[in-house]
């Protein structure tokens, strides 16, 4: 049978035939906020790059936490910045660090009623910027850097964190914090592993936002954007060294590689919605040339429906709220 018999235009007639077929749905419980908090603040400071996000201090971290709670947001991404930073990124592993600070503060406001995780990587804490310790002669030393984040792991989930995100893209990561945790008592503790996160110049609003101090670039650690397959084995590794979660960064350059990792593995997928996705949706929309509401929604539907069951975005707290008004 073909047209006029067959009609697909049937289904799509009302929005409420719509939303009764609708194959995707985004679920707050799904969305997880980044929110960042910086040391020495009194007042929440505007990130110029990030329109309507803030560095908390550590007052309005907590009143944001509860906010995100009350609507309905599955989790919340906790970055420090600190004052002062050093060449090992000291201020991350110190228990009264900032972000350790903070996940106090937060596990103390909110306790479980939603998922607390915590960036685990020395980037924003080291004075040159990058995400390891440096060798003499400049390189990201590998497994020295593994040993700071061992001891940043149990610090944080001293601190009370849920979820630990080591990020780095160091080999080895995942198996080195999670024997660390467990080995302190921390065996409840989930690791999130960013396991696919690539070289991407979509970082750039971020590094506004953590004050980074970024000398060269990652590349020799960060993957090519021209790789899928290299992607595929790095969630392999980190599945076997015993992540709970995995992590595609950025999101809507990469949902080819959210897909396959998705049918790759059995553990939750996750995908982080950058700064440079969220800045340009902004930037657009203050121009008048998108429909600001319509674009969020249709970006983040399209990250659920390429697999991502957990979605990392900027855009969490409010997109709960418009979820809730239309369903």
């Amino acid at each position: 049978m073909s047209y006029p018999e067959i009609r697909p235009r049937r289904l799509r007639r009302t929005a409420a035939m719509r939303r009764l077929v609708s194959e995707t749905r985004v679920d707050p419980a799904e969305l997880v906020v980044p929110m960042f908090v910086k040391e020495g603040l009194t007042e929440p400071r505007a990130v110029a790059s990030l329109p309507g996000v803030l560095q908390h201090s550590r007052d309005s971290l907590r009143k944001a936490a509860v906010e995100a709670v009350q609507a309905g947001v599955g989790g919340i991404m906790l970055f420090g910045v600190p004052a002062t930073r050093d060449e090992t990124g000291s201020g991350g592993i110190d228990p009264d660090g900032i972000l350790n600070v903070a996940i106090r503060d937060v596990i103390a406001e909110v306790g479980d009623a939603t998922v607390v995780m915590s960036d685990l990587c020395l980037d924003e804490f080291t004075s040159h910027g990058h995400c390891g310790v440096l060798t003499p002669d400049g390189d990201v030393d590998n497994d020295a850097t593994l040993a700071a984040y061992a001891r940043m792991a149990v610090a944080q989930a001293d601190a009370g964190v849920h979820v630990v995100g080591p990020s780095g893209m160091m080999d080895g990561q995942v198996g080195v914090v999670r024997r660390a945790l467990d080995a302190a008592g921390h065996q409840d503790v989930s690791v999130l592993a960013y396991a696919v996160k690539y070289a991407s110049a979509f970082f750039g609003p971020f590094r506004d936002a953590v004050e980074s101090a970024l000398e060269g670039d990652r590349r020799t650690y960060q993957q090519d954007p021209a790789n899928l397959r290299e992607s595929l084995r790095e969630v392999e590794l980190d599945v076997a060294e015993g992540a709970d979660m995995v992590m595609v960064k950025p999101a809507l350059p990469y949902l080819d590689v959210v897909a396959a990792v998705r049918a790759a593995v059995d553990v939750p997928v996750a995908a982080y919605q950058v700064s440079g996705e969220y800045a340009m949706v902004e930037a657009a929309a203050a121009n008048g040339w998108i429909d600001r509401e319509r674009t969020i929604m249709e970006t983040l539907t399209s990250i659920r429906r390429a697999g991502a069951q957990i979605i990392l975005t900027y855009w969490a707290v409010e997109a709960a709220q418009l979820l809730r008004q239309r369903y």
